[in-house]
């Protein structure tokens, strides 16, 4: 399938609208902190929340949402030797991985009074996945969630979050020296849910993360992965996947902050739209600081925009501080289903509508694989081709 590139610093207006930039964003207007109080009410002006329409937030970025007990129901399966615990808001874990960056994870982590916390403990190499499911009752919620990971320990952990409601959450993943944390995210909402979470994942040494995000429900869901290195050798993996229909708005912003020597990172998120006034933002933030020498990271935005009235907000970034690295670099591309690829099939006898599905399958294929949940892939195969059903 070929894509139309968008220039850096380039808007393309019309039926599809798209947006590609390269200022630096990586710093916020505010300082992160753990204190709502320090973190102004935001009225869409700046950097952070421009592309945000708040008055979908149901008052999660002003004060006036107000959660209530049970909001949301949280389940957890997890194989023998898997530590569960529910453990109040003063625990040293929650937070470790990283201070919240916005009013809506500081108020989340200011609401909340009581997280789980799952533990794998050291050397465990688990042959079945931890799933996690999270379903919305209809209700304004805050949560916290701790993944931890001991030193050379191996999981792989499934969040699904179905049903409806209001969420405000911060996920930390701890990984320790050595281990191995595979998480899929699945946003899997009814039509009317809202999701807001900050997601932390703190690296240790030779230690490998991936994140596997994946976006199809709700009326809107602003999602802030952010990874930091607690030393050398480490590997973060990000991927993400989403469809957005119409009047969906779906917003992921990334930050990969390159905070110590010889770590590497790579990024890819693919998205697809259609219906008037669906809305994708992709914020690509990486940083590079004068001590994280010897790094290596790239990351990559495509979107397959499917109908008219749609638009897409790519903006990736990028921050040096040291020339002193292995490589860097980044990309974002945005277009419609290519006439001649389509002409090429159906010259072979493949139906229109069929033709367009391969091409879309053929997007998403490569993330798909990167879950290695045959189940779950499985269950997003058949979700990728309800939506198609919907608008081909």
């Amino acid at each position: 399938m070929a894509e139309a590139s968008i220039p850096v610093g380039s808007t393309t207006a019309g039926s599809i609208a798209v947006a590609a930039e390269s200022t630096v964003a990586t710093r916020m207007s505010a300082p992160p902190s753990f204190d709502v109080a320090d973190f102004p009410v935001p009225h869409g002006r700046e950097e952070e929340w421009r592309f945000t329409p708040l008055e979908r937030l149901r008052g999660l970025h002003d004060g006036t949402a107000i959660a209530v007990r049970d909001g949301v129901r949280v389940e957890v399966e997890a194989p023998e030797g898997v530590t569960v615990e529910t453990v109040g808001a003063g625990d040293a874990r929650l937070g470790k991985a990283g201070t919240p960056v916005d009013r809506v994870a500081a108020q989340a982590y200011s609401a909340v009074e009581k997280a789980s916390v799952i533990t794998v403990p050291k050397e465990t190499v688990l042959t079945e996945p931890i799933r996690i499911s999270v379903q919305g009752t209809g209700e304004t919620a805050y949560g916290h969630q701790v993944i931890e990971l001991g030193a050379f320990a191996e999981a792989v952990v499934v969040i699904d979050h179905t049903g409806t409601g209001v969420l405000a959450a911060n996920v930390d993943y701890l990984i320790g020296d050595g281990a191995k944390l595979t998480v899929v995210s699945i946003q899997d909402w009814d039509e009317k849910a809202v999701h807001v979470g900050q997601h932390n994942a703190l690296v240790g040494r030779d230690a490998s993360f991936k994140s596997v995000i994946v976006t199809f429900g709700g009326d809107l869901v602003r999602l802030h992965p952010r990874v930091t290195y607690a030393a050398t050798g480490g590997e973060a993996q990000l991927f993400g996947l989403y469809f957005t229909d119409r009047a969906q708005h779906h917003e992921h912003r990334l930050l990969v902050d390159h905070n110590k020597p010889h770590n590497t990172s790579n990024v890819a998120y693919k998205g697809a739209l259609q219906g008037e006034a669906a809305h994708a933002v992709w914020i690509g933030d990486v940083l590079i600081r004068a001590a994280a020498e010897g790094t290596d990271t790239y990351e990559l935005n495509r979107n397959l925009v499917l109908t008219d009235g749609a638009r897409v907000d790519s903006v990736p970034n990028l921050e040096i501080e040291t020339g002193e690295i292995a490589g860097a670099g980044h990309a974002s591309a945005t277009g419609r289903f290519d006439d001649e690829q389509l002409f090429y099939l159906m010259a072979r006898g493949i139906p229109a509508a069929e033709a367009r599905r391969l091409v879309v399958r053929g997007f998403f294929a490569e993330l798909v694989q990167q879950i290695g949940v045959p189940d779950v892939q499985e269950r997003l195969i058949d979700k990728i081709e309800a939506e198609l059903e919907a608008s081909l």
